[in-house]
């Protein structure tokens, strides 16, 4: 059985592969100093080539991977949201993440939440993970607002100082956000929920 999915589609987006197309926007996006203000520095074009093809590499291995996040409206490219492995060394390391970047004209009308739900589903359904999590520089209140909707819950027994941070970098305490599947399952209406779909 093979986990290689093409797209998850929601009622206003699709996450799918990316495309050569991509990277310009990606590249705008992820060079934005507002966009990256909770990292400690804007990516360079060469950071953003060799992510795109890392997670390209990743989906088309069905693997836990970020998909690229289209409005279906207009085929815009919004940023990205899905699952990642963090390679840093930290308490909670092996797990899965989900995490989200998207461009400043995608911020406030609830996608990062729409799209970061259905890379969730996919996690627990496809990929059959047991848990999943989340986590980012404790004053990210855009990033930990979307992580509560996602039905995550935040202990400050397991906040970290980040690994790749200098001590006293003011970005270096970090935030973890947690669910587990069985959490996620116990509050998922049976019915599948409409115009929401994957693609295989």
């Amino acid at each position: 059985m093979t986990n290689l999915v093409t797209s998850l589609v929601t009622p206003r987006l699709r996450l799918r592969s990316w495309t050569d197309d991509d990277l310009e926007p990606m590249v705008a996006i992820c060079t934005d100093p507002e966009v990256m203000r909770f990292f400690p520095r804007p990516n360079t074009r060469d950071e953003v080539v060799a992510l795109l093809d890392r997670q390209r590499r990743r989906l088309a291995a069905g693997e836990p991977g970020l998909f690229a996040a289209e409005r279906l409206e207009d085929g815009r490219l919004l940023g990205f949201v899905g699952l990642a492995r963090p390679s840093f060394e930290a308490p909670f390391i092996p797990c899965v993440e989900v995490g989200w970047r998207l461009g400043r004209d995608a911020w406030g009308h609830g996608y990062a939440t729409e799209a970061a739900r259905a890379a969730v589903e996919h996690g627990f359904t496809t990929l059959g993970l047991d848990e999943l999590v989340s986590f980012t520089s404790v004053g990210h209140d855009r990033s930990r607002a979307v992580m509560r909707r996602l039905g995550m819950h935040h202990d400050p027994a397991d906040d970290f100082d980040h690994p790749r941070l200098a001590e006293g970098h003011p970005l270096r305490r970090h935030v973890l956000y947690r669910l587990r599947r069985e959490e996620w399952r116990s509050t998922q209406d049976p019915a599948p929920a409409p115009g929401a779909s994957l693609e295989r």
